[in-house]
């Protein structure tokens, strides 16, 4: 068996040509009309119409997949404008917060089309049906967005949810070992009286009867007083959960009398259409309701908490001190920092999804820093003892440390001063910024600069970058 570490991150396939075929109106079309018959057999089941997501391939102008869906959806079932609507990050969608509350919070949405904004974070807990109309390369994207069905929801005693992977079972055949719960793959929905025929035609006895004892368990879960007072006219005291638990051992010792109520067409008539206890509907008049996401942050293919990206950033820095010169300079010789080794750094960086808004965003949360400059970040990474310091401050310490060293003129520490600006934005300083820079330029520039440092201007610069990056 592949275990979880073995299988890849990320599939290699081309899905150019999968997804032109699964976004044609006439596969849509049908694709609903499907989903709608598994839909009909759960309501028969459950008296309710399941909470269901759809992810689509895109929401693009003109070609919106997203849109050919709610579309769909609302010829197919035939329940209006509010039954189903369209939740994804495009302009076009107003105030989809709002929308995600009531999805979550109201009877009406039913149906959700989304493309990847709710597959990960969001948590409404009453989804029962996820359906992939989308292909997944990404294990870690797959694991998040199966996720979205994994929440308890005990006001409707939801006990488990429905995959429709309209990829032929691909999807869940590629990624069975990638999640700690059992996916069972299943073609179609067989109604419970066809299972007690199998089960008395000795079909796959043992199968089936394993396949009954969980209907029944289900429903024993689903049933409230009513539905025990209907079934004591059938099992003693209504004890469903009991006749459940010995089925099994009554099929091999008592199999006539047990097969005779089960095929009972009355019996069988209540096993789908017993009472379900009525839903309660609590009105909270003094709750704020708020939609919080999971923070997820982007590398490659896939979608990393905050914790796991800034480790991935870990392996990055201790990989490659000698493929990338600012680095090894941060980590080892300090006196080599400047504007070009800076510029080269965050160039590379962001070409290996390590943006430096992304990387400060990340330690917002997972260390409650804000704006933690790129030298703290590259450190820190490399050594957690190093502590994480926002530009200002990395910026004051040093040039506290050059005040201490030299006597400067009354001149000279208002340049300084400009020079501690310019570096709280930059973290580093180069003679050409002084002919360039704003800051400089009203106070006059390199020429006026040179006047105040005379001949120690580039051996001022040089200690300043040097005391910026130790």
């Amino acid at each position: 068996m592949e275990t979880l570490d073995a299988l890849e991150d990320e599939r290699e396939f081309s899905a150019r040509e999968i997804e032109a075929k699964i976004t044609a109106p006439d596969s849509t079309q049908k694709i609903i009309k499907t989903l709608k018959k598994h839909i009909d057999r759960f309501e028969e089941e459950y008296a309710r119409f399941p909470k269901t997501l759809i992810f689509a391939v895109n929401d693009l102008p003109h070609t919106s997949h997203a849109d050919e869906i709610v579309r769909t959806c609302k010829d197919v079932f035939g329940q209006g404008d509010d039954f189903v609507v369209k939740i994804t990050g495009s302009k076009t969608v107003d105030r989809p917060l709002q929308k995600i509350r009531q999805f979550r919070n109201r009877p009406e949405p039913k149906i959700v089309v989304t493309v990847d904004m709710l597959s990960t974070g969001v948590d409404i807990p009453a989804i029962e049906f996820i359906v992939f109309l989308r292909m997944v390369k990404s294990r870690i994207l797959w694991v998040q967005m199966l996720g979205r069905g994994t929440r308890r929801c005990d006001e409707i005693h939801k006990d488990k949810f429905t995959i429709v992977d309209c990829f032929d079972g691909s999807l869940i055949e590629y990624f069975k070992n990638a999640t700690d719960f059992d996916v069972s793959l299943q073609k179609e929905t067989v109604p419970i009286s066809q299972i007690i025929e199998r089960i008395y035609d000795n079909q796959d006895r043992e199968y089936n009867v394993k396949v009954l004892i969980k209907r029944l368990r289900r429903i024993e879960k689903n049933m409230g007083s009513e539905a025990r007072d209907q079934f004591s006219k059938y099992v003693s005291d209504g004890d469903l959960k009991t006749f459940t638990d010995n089925l099994k051992e009554n099929l091999k010792k008592k199999f006539t009398d047990t097969m005779k109520l089960l095929k009972d067409k009355e019996f069988q008539d209540l096993l789908v259409n017993y009472k379900r206890p009525k839903k309660v509907f609590l009105r909270g008049y003094e709750v704020v309701d708020t939609v919080e996401d999971e923070v997820m942050f982007r590398k490659g293919g896939d979608y990393q908490k905050p914790e796991d990206y800034l480790k991935s950033f870990e392996t990055f820095v201790k990989e490659n001190p000698d493929k990338i010169k600012a680095i090894e300079i941060l980590l080892n010789r300090p006196e080599g920092w400047n504007a070009d080794v800076l510029e080269d750094l965050l160039k590379k960086l962001k070409m290996n999804d390590f943006d430096e808004k992304e990387l400060q965003r990340a330690h917002k949360y997972a260390n409650k820093k804000s704006l933690a400059d790129i030298i703290s970040i590259i450190k820190h990474a490399a050594d957690f003892k190093v502590p994480i310091l926002d530009a200002k401050e990395r910026v004051g310490r040093a040039l506290d440390v050059i005040a201490g060293k030299h006597d400067f003129s009354e001149d000279q520490l208002k340049w300084l001063s400009y020079i501690r600006e310019h570096l709280t934005k930059n973290l580093a300083i180069s003679k050409k910024d002084f002919e360039i820079m704003p800051v400089f330029e009203r106070h006059g520039g390199l020429g006026k600069v040179k006047k105040v440092f005379s001949d120690k201007l580039d051996s001022l610069i040089n200690e300043i970058n040097t005391e910026i990056a130790a």
